[in-house]
Order: structure tokens, then sequence, then C-alpha cells
């Protein structure tokens, strides 16, 4: 691999790192795009999961005090009974039909949500509707480890604080992640050139991470809110445009 690929490599593990440690979830967003140019997707894709992974894991410690775990459970246990539900989808849903329904989802949500400024407070359903809304997520980590823009945008209009919406997405989307790498680990897809270039990026998606969690203290509960919304825009414009480009 020459000089530029391993540039390329690292620079997407610390713009990835940087964005999950700042918002809880994105490194795919970020990352994977950039690793595209210089190594295949049956490698990129899980390397995107051990360096989503390993980043939400160095930012945990950060924010464990302020995880609620009365609000995470319910969204726990709906997404891993989701998971095997998506998996076994894989093989019937059309790709493209997918990606642009959730890519115009994320366009139209995001941007009514951030431009309706008032707080919204939405107690509709209780645990059992978040319960509900996990599962939905599940299903998409299994189907194309989306599992987070549906908890993610549920959890902004809770009406909770910015620490308790992070705590609740970041553990969702850390244990379906995990879930989803150990599916295919047990398939065969972590092979060793994947784990040997988890472990190169490693120190630059830790790095990555750091700074984003740096930069998530100072951040106020609108500007957090806002920052949110705009990765799920830019997440919906990525789908909509490489399915139909």
């Amino acid at each position: 691999m020459s000089t530029l690929a391993w540039t390329v490599l690292l620079l997407g593990a610390l713009a990835g790192g940087f964005v999950s440690g700042l918002a809880g979830f994105g490194t795919a967003l970020m990352a994977l795009g950039i690793w595209l140019y210089v190594v295949p997707p049956s490698i990129a894709v899980p390397l995107v999961l051990i360096c989503s992974i390993v980043a939400q894991t160095s930012t945990l410690p950060a924010i464990w005090q302020s995880i609620n775990f009365r609000l995470v459970w319910p969204f726990l246990v709906g997404g891993l009974a989701g998971v095997p539900l998506g998996t076994m989808l894989v093989a019937y849903a059309d790709p493209r039909i997918f990606n642009l329904s959730v890519g115009v989802l994320l366009l139209v949500f995001p941007t009514a949500l951030y431009f309706h400024r008032r707080p919204m407070t939405l107690s509709f359903g209780g645990r059992t509707a978040d319960a509900g809304i996990g599962f939905a997520g599940g299903i998409l980590g299994g189907l194309a480890g989306l599992s987070g823009p549906i908890p993610i945008l549920w959890a902004s209009v809770r009406g909770w604080g910015k620490d308790e919406r992070r705590g609740v997405f970041q553990t969702f989307n850390w244990t379906i992640l995990s879930a989803a790498l150990c599916v295919q680990a047990g398939g065969g897809l972590i092979t060793r050139e994947t784990m040997w270039l988890g472990l190169l990026v490693l120190p630059a998606t830790v790095a990555g991470a750091w700074l984003g969690a740096r930069t998530y203290h100072a951040l106020s509960d609108g500007n957090f809110r806002d920052v949110v919304l705009g990765l799920l825009f830019l997440s919906g414009v990525m789908l909509v445009w490489s399915t139909l480009g």
C-alpha cells in the first residue's frame, strides 16, 4: 500500500473518530466515503464497524455518569431483537429502494426539526414506544448498518437534555454495532488484513474521538441539537446521491 493510501486511511480514521467523539455516532458518515478511495468495500465496511466501536468505547468513560439506563434499556432490548430480523431481510430488500427511502427520511425530518426551534417534548407511548423505535433501529442496523438515524431522531423530540440524548444513542449504537461486528466475525467477514488495518488506524481513531469529545463538552444544548440534525441531514444527502448517482 502506498504512502498516499496510508495517509488517506489515517485521515479517514481521524475524521471518523472526531465526529463520533463529538456526536456519539457518524464514524461511517465521515470515514467510509474517504476509505473507499483506497480499499474495497469488503474491507472498508468492517473497518468502519471496528473504528466505530473503538471510538465510542474510548469516549464512554467521559459520559458514563450522565447515562440514564432507565431511558436506555428499552432501546437496547428492542434493538437487539431487531438485528436478527434485519440480517434475514438482507436477501430480500432492494438496496436502491431502501437507501433512497431512508435518505429521503433523513432529508425531511431533520430539516423540519431544525426549523421548529421550540423544544419538543413527546411522551407518546412511553418505554413501549422507545422499545419499538429501538426495534426499528435494530432492523436497519442488521439490514444496512444504519442503526442510528431513527433512535437519534426520536431522542431529539423526547425533550431530553444533551447528555441524556447522547447517552441514549451512543449506548444504543455501541451495542448494535458490537452485535453486528460479532455477526460479521462469525460469518468470516473480518479478515486478517482488516484486523491489521484496524490496529494501524487505532491511534488516529482514538485521537479524533478525544478531540471530538472535548468539543462536545463545549457545546450548548442547542448547538448539540443542531450538530446532530446536521449530521443526519448529511447522511441523507449521501444516501440519496449514492442511490441516484
